[in-house]
């Protein structure tokens, strides 16, 4: 979509010495929204100006991850422990564990559309998740987190960031815990403007602080209040909310050109000085 100076397939491998040399000679590296963290790496610490800005994905992964994230940051967000393991769930004190109650939310630290996450009304069901975390752990797949429910009618609002733009849309299925797109979802983009303008709003903020730069960020707002909690982040995202992939690719190379720009005003000044 954009035509660099130099061009580099670095399709189904880890990027070589060759490319290190190219992103050293390169004042602004361009990489896929797909791409793995050793070719982040090598960007990142060989070129001062790369998009998009990963570092919060690779420092703080999965959704484990991006809870340490919002605690860090002291965004809200609903009441959440972080279980690194089994292990670790087996060492805790759950009657030390008040802020988490039946139901609740059962949520692996990896699975996108809604695939590894589960309403938790009973114990034996929690249980049931835990065995299967177990047996994940036995193919290298660790972590989980409890979250607190929030009854939110069936809606969550999604905003994505594009460099400097925002677009905004509820995903809305009353009848399902779940309201992802791929599950079934409508999308409303013209209810309760004030709230979209809150989350969006809290969005540019943090990531101001986090330096994330393409992502999809949902919110829940609990059905009495109008407070909007981060619930996750989403590097890979959906592209029909956005007026599907056509609509996607021309926001993108419209606001890949206009970070450009201000990599070059920053060279310039750096020139000048």
């Amino acid at each position: 979509m954009i035509e660099a100076d130099k061009n580099i397939f670095c399709v189904g491998r880890d990027p070589s010495e060759m490319d290190r040399a190219a992103i050293k000679n390169a004042s602004a590296v361009i990489l896929p929204q797909g791409c793995r963290q050793s070719l982040y790496m090598m960007a990142s610490e060989n070129c001062l100006h790369v998009f998009p800005n990963y570092d919060a994905m690779f420092h703080y992964p999965g959704k484990t991850g991006q809870i340490r994230l919002f605690q860090k940051w002291g965004v809200p967000h609903p009441q959440s422990r972080v279980f690194d393991s089994v292990d670790d769930w087996v060492r805790t004190d759950l009657s030390e564990m008040t802020e988490i109650r039946f139901p609740c939310v059962f949520k692996f630290s990896w699975g996108g559309e809604g695939h590894t996450v589960f309403y938790v009304d009973s114990e034996s069901y929690l249980n049931e998740l835990i065995d299967r975390a177990r047996a994940y752990e036995h193919i290298g797949q660790y972590g989980f987190i409890l979250q607190q429910y929030i009854p939110c009618q069936g809606r969550s609002l999604r905003v994505v960031i594009i460099n400097r733009l925002l677009e905004s849309y509820w995903r809305v299925q009353a009848d399902s815990f779940y309201s992802n797109i791929a599950r079934g979802a409508t999308l409303d983009y013209d209810s309760d403007p004030n709230l979209m303008e809150q989350a969006k709003t809290m969005v540019l903020e943090f990531c101001r602080q986090t330096q994330i730069n393409l992502a999809g960020f949902d919110f829940l707002f609990h059905e009495k209040k109008n407070q909007p909690l981060f619930l996750e982040i989403n590097y890979f995202f959906g592209r029909k909310g956005l007026g599907g992939v056509d609509a996607y690719f021309q926001m993108l190379v419209s606001e890949i050109k206009a970070w450009l720009k201000m990599v070059d005003k920053n060279l310039t000044h750096v020139v000048k000085s």
